[in-house]
């Protein structure tokens, strides 16, 4: 019996972890600063109102390179329907690597630079890269992806994400 008892507990912890991994409970988003290449900033209670996808990504990283082009697709598909794209680049990233990479690729959504790492710490320590997070109108977090998502998947959320009201 205490088996069984142990092995139950020990999949609710497993279950709540994970939920709480995957960002996927409706948690509100951190209060956070984002600095903008820009010199101006954003604050986490600027992303209410809009569906917002916020990538934390580095120029060192292939598969955020990789993936950067499916974000840009993303954004120009849906940005005019009340979506938004906040690219973070990490604190270990130079920041004349961050500006040449963002003129260059011409990227259409707002970048910041984590230059103290405070950002990516809120944001529930984040290391890996690419770590993206979809906050809803709300500004809760409803999902958080380790590595490229699967834009298919992703789509359909932002959708159903600028359905609600």
């Amino acid at each position: 019996m205490k088996k069984v008892l142990y092995g139950a507990a020990a999949a609710a912890v497993l279950a709540i972890g994970a939920a709480l991994y995957l960002g996927t409970g409706g948690d509100a988003a951190p209060p956070s600063t984002f600095v903008l290449l820009d010199g101006s900033s954003k604050t986490t209670a600027d992303l209410k109102g809009r569906v917002t996808l916020v990538n934390f990504w580095a120029t060192s990283c292939t598969t955020c390179v990789a993936e950067m082009p499916k974000i840009i697709a993303t954004y120009d598909k849906y940005q005019s329907k009340g979506y938004d794209t906040l690219a973070v680049a990490m604190s270990y990233d130079p920041p004349s690597y961050v500006v040449n990479y963002a003129q260059t690729r011409k990227l259409p959504f707002k970048v910041a630079i984590d230059n103290t790492g405070a950002v990516a710490k809120a944001w529930g320590d984040v290391q890996l890269t690419p770590t993206t997070f979809v906050v809803n109108k709300r500004g809760e977090i409803v999902k958080r992806y380790v590595g490229e998502p699967d834009f298919g998947q992703l789509h359909q959320l932002i959708e159903k994400l600028l359905a609600e009201t």
